[in-house]
């Protein structure tokens, strides 16, 4: 026989007894955190899910202990009609257009020399996109645009903190021998971003583990016997439709990797564009913050590095 079919819906009737003016705002604000719709006073709404269920029924013994009594109960709308005006009741869109604005206001101060600066902001918008996602129970298209918009936004800022990427060129990708690359001095543009941080790593990690890092004010300044990569007459630059990371992925086949794969797409949102990534803008935002602190070129790699392998682990192991 199969199991009843579960209501749709939670109801919490909230009563305390006397002029608990604290008590009752701290339950308030708990319900709010939770995304809670207000019937009327005391009496509230929420989607019937297990964990909202455990949440609430934490705050029923809390009520107890503050003298106060619950009632949870488990409802389903009469009609279609009724279903839709409780939905409704949870729709995010006005919190969602006041982010997009926020958002369109940053992108008027996206400038060559300042937008690293903008990183922060991109990052304190990118946590309130999350903590309004998190109690979004009926996403909308404002959810989707919204988040579009930031990842566009985090996008401009990037690369109007590295106005010199490298021309795109054509040719075929040549394999190479990671024993012939082993104990070399590789070098590349100056406070390196996304393609020129990753691809770092990627050497240390996976190709020359001894590799040193010359930082340039201009390639032309590359020394004769270092392996440049990410600019323009570099060894390893932007190649066949792939940005400088997944050059070396694939001239050192690497290519099997999940995890290098999959950071592989998050650089190449990043640095050209394309299919987004969940994560591109909140990487884009801790990098550009890490570019605000960190003085030297070798702190950035190392600190990025670190960023890049937490992303390469979950990436690995989440495939």
């Amino acid at each position: 026989m199969a199991s009843p079919r579960k209501p749709d819906w939670l109801l919490f009737i909230l009563t305390l007894q006397g002029d608990q003016k604290t008590v009752r705002m701290r339950f308030w604000r708990a319900l709010r955190g939770l995304g809670a719709a207000v019937l009327r006073d005391g009496v509230y709404l929420l989607p019937n899910q297990d964990d909202l269920r455990a949440r609430i029924e934490e705050m029923n013994e809390q009520v107890a202990r503050d003298s106060g009594t619950t009632q949870i109960l488990e409802i389903d709308a009469r009609d279609e009609a009724q279903k839709q005006q409780f939905q409704d009741m949870f729709d995010r869109t006005p919190e969602y257009q006041a982010l997009t604005r926020e958002s369109e206001k940053l992108r008027t101060g996206v400038k060559p020399g300042k937008a690293a600066a903008l990183a922060p902001k991109v990052a304190k918008l990118q946590r309130e996109l999350d903590a309004i996602g998190a109690y979004d129970y009926f996403p909308s298209e404002a959810s989707r645009q919204t988040r579009l918009v930031l990842e566009e936004l985090a996008i401009e800022v990037m690369r109007a903190s590295s106005p010199d990427e490298p021309r795109p060129a054509s040719g075929k990708i040549e394999r190479r021998k990671i024993a012939d690359y082993r104990g070399r001095t590789w070098a590349t543009r100056a406070r390196p971003w996304a393609d020129r941080v990753a691809s770092a790593w990627l050497i240390r990690r996976f190709i020359d583990p001894r590799a040193k890092f010359v930082w340039l004010a201009k390639p032309k300044d590359c020394p004769k016997r270092a392996v440049g990569f990410d600019f323009d007459g570099a060894e390893f630059t932007h190649l066949d439709g792939k940005v400088t990371f997944e050059v070396l992925v694939a001239s050192f086949g690497l290519e099997s990797d999940t995890g290098l794969r999959r950071i592989g797409a998050l650089i190449h949102f990043l640095d050209v564009g394309g299919l987004p990534v969940p994560e591109a803008a909140g990487f884009a935002a801790l990098l550009g913050g890490a570019q605000e602190v960190l003085t030297t070129d070798d702190q950035l790699l190392n600190e990025s590095g670190k960023l890049l392998e937490m992303l390469y682990a979950f990436y690995s192991t989440n495939s």
